[in-house]
């Protein structure tokens, strides 16, 4: 057993159950299975630290337990306040014997100070869900950050961020974009925030999706699978979008697509799924019909203005429903916020499932090991994954589906070869 001030969990009786939803999630996670063989017997990450800041789910935890039998010395801190469980955080601690700092409902303080302790584990290299690990390396942490590898970045908002600070000269580590690989932003993106948010959000209101008008704002894989889930039960879904090309693949996809001004005033849900700040805003409040909910699947809980819609009501009355806050507006309207703004499907479902994870996680522990192969080769920028990693995950994800699939023939490969052949 680690000592108590090498981690902080909330209960390390919840273990045993935690244990068993590790294992659970193990069943459907057959790539990431394949990996954590080969890596115990080959050991490619031993010598190195990694510190890892992600949601600490049962799918998280077996990429944990790949990583600790490929060798690495491992810590790992949450991503997100409310996406902790207890239970899977007590058993990687009890049971895997893996250092973790998270518990699920953590004030922002104990955020920060897990962040810190992760990165005093002196990293080599560093896993990062929504680039809060990477950015305190940079700030008030640099002075961990000269061992540091490379970092591998899980999710959209993350890389809004790290490219930021690549485009303004402030990137001082390597960033290998996991989110931007093909088998993790066309299944994970889509099909994992696509169920788990719609999920979340029927487990915390019990709500009626069929003959609704679902209101999504954005249109990037996230929105895409969240649009088509809504839609499958039932919904008239509203698409609010900024890039004209993504709009534009939503009117042909068959939505319907107007400004948030507009959808404000005829939405009964509203979720949020871009990246951006106050993309629902206290103008967009005061339009929206009595008992209209909100909730947001981005990673931060900067899409809602909830500081403004705090100010707009005269009343809020917390946990009408767990997970569900009522902010009641001048004149008696009641809006209702979901999880306080956060990662919905985290907060109040189980996130993704963990078929989809085994595709990502894959990606993410093959990530490390080539980080680790090319130490010292890697320029100070944001790398993409390299396609024969994106093309084996495809490939024994498909198998372990009983899916197969046609080769080229020599003939094929010669032609697609060559620049004679023409009409």
């Amino acid at each position: 057993m680690p000592r108590t001030e090498d981690y902080h969990v909330k209960d390390l009786s919840l273990a045993a159950e935690g244990r068993r939803r590790v294992q659970w999630a193990d069943r459907d996670m057959p790539v990431l299975a394949l990996i954590r063989q080969r890596f115990a017997k080959e050991r490619p990450l031993r010598g190195h630290r990694i510190s890892a800041c992600l949601h600490i789910t049962a799918e998280t935890a077996n990429l944990a337990r790949t990583l600790r039998a490929g060798g690495a010395e491992l810590v790992l801190c949450a991503s997100n306040p409310l996406s902790t469980q207890d239970d899977v955080a007590a058993a990687l601690v009890k049971h895997y014997r893996i250092r973790v700092y998270a518990v699920r409902g953590e004030n922002r303080r104990t955020y920060y100070q897990h962040i810190a302790a992760a990165c005093r584990h002196e990293p080599s290299v560093t896993i990062d869900d929504g680039a809060d690990l990477v950015n305190a390396l940079h700030t008030n942490m640099r002075r961990h950050a000269s061992s540091v590898i490379a970092s591998m970045e899980e999710t959209t908002t993350g890389m809004i961020r790290l490219r930021a600070m690549e485009a303004n000269g402030e990137l001082k580590i390597p960033i290998i974009a996991v989110n931007d690989a093909d088998t993790k932003h066309l299944f994970d993106n889509r099909y994992g925030t696509g169920q788990s948010t719609i999920d979340g959000i029927i487990r915390a209101t019990d709500f009626l999706l069929a003959g609704k008008r679902v209101v999504v704002c954005g249109y990037g894989w996230c929105g895409r699978g969240v649009a088509t889930r809504a839609r499958g039960a039932g919904a008239n879904v509203i698409i609010c979008e900024v890039q004209p090309v993504r709009a534009l693949q939503a009117v042909m996809d068959g939505f319907l697509v107007m400004p948030i001004a507009e959808a404000a005033a005829v939405g009964d849900l509203f979720i949020t799924v871009t990246g951006n700040t106050n993309v629902i805003d206290v103008p967009h409040f005061r339009k929206m019909k009595d008992g209209a909910i909100l909730a947001n699947s981005g990673h931060f809980n900067v899409e809602l203005n909830l500081p403004g819609l705090a100010k707009l009501a005269r009343k809020l009355n917390r946990q009408v429903r767990k997970g569900v806050d009522e902010y009641v507006l001048p004149g008696g309207k009641r809006l209702y916020v979901l999880a306080h703004g956060r990662l919905v499907n985290l907060a109040c479902a189980e996130g993704h499932p963990a078929s989809v994870m085994d595709m990502s996680f894959a990606v993410q522990a093959l990530s490390a090991e080539y980080a680790v192969k090319n130490a010292g080769k890697l320029a100070v920028k944001v790398h993409r994954v390299r396609p024969e990693i994106d093309q084996w995950v495809a490939r024994l994800k498909l198998k372990a589906m009983g899916v197969r699939i046609d080769r080229l023939t020599a003939q094929q490969r010669q032609y697609l070869a060559s620049s004679h052949m023409g009409t």
